[in-house]
């Protein structure tokens, strides 16, 4: 009988002692592995901000780029972001600002929500949006990543005051200063309008007053 005991205590040590060995390899390897990856996931976060960049500034980005070439162009043609230009990148052309390329980040229905928003020199008129993180809903709120969504913010005029740029339900008439929202995704479309208004009304304020510079 005490023989039987020891066995089974025996038995019972080593288990726990195995389960600790195999905790620590395995804990040991995942971090490993972060390590090693890390920095090609941060290298890649920073080229999807800056083909965001890019592509909010006419003339800059075009489909099939490759990323060094994204990289290039980005290091080459975009300026700042500066205390001048608010906080906004930006893209001149014989020393004068042609376009202000100014990142926006909040909280979307589900996940961060980050992008960078194009307006011309004159502070109003909206060259274009793009997106390089978020997680929405595919095929519901991940759809503000898709031309439908993006290309009609091209040749919006922000208001003066109030909602400078506002999200109106699909197939109403809009004004200059309106886009239409994502269909079925309200939580998502009403979070990004607020999202891009907040970054936009504090970039005016750090601003004012220096218009084209």
């Amino acid at each position: 009988m005490c023989e039987v005991m020891a066995m089974i205590g025996k038995k019972r040590w080593f288990a726990t002692v195995y389960m600790f060995v195999l905790t620590g390899v395995c804990s040991s390897a995942v971090i490993g592995l972060s390590r090693l990856t890390a920095e090609r996931v941060r290298a890649n976060a920073e080229l999807a901000f800056e083909q965001a960049v890019l592509e909010v500034l006419p003339g800059l980005y075009e489909p099939g780029l490759g990323g060094l070439q994204v990289h290039r162009r980005f290091a080459e043609q975009v300026d700042g972001p500066t205390q001048s230009s608010g906080g906004a990148y930006v893209y001149a052309e014989g020393g004068a600002v042609v376009v202000y390329a100014l990142p926006f980040e909040g909280q979307g229905f589900w996940a961060p929500i980050r992008g960078v928003i194009g307006i011309r020199a004159d502070r109003r008129t909206i060259t274009g949006i793009a997106f390089y993180d978020q997680n929405e809903t595919p095929g519901l709120g991940a759809r503000i990543t898709e031309p439908e969504f993006r290309d009609p913010f091209e040749g919006r005029v922000l208001a003066e005051q109030g909602k400078l740029l506002e999200f109106r339900r699909p197939g109403e008439m809009l004004s200059a200063n309106e886009v239409h929202a994502v269909t079925g995704a309200t939580q998502t479309s009403t979070r990004l309008e607020k999202i891009i208004n907040d970054a936009l009304i504090q970039w005016r304020g750090r601003t004012s007053g220096r218009a084209g510079s």
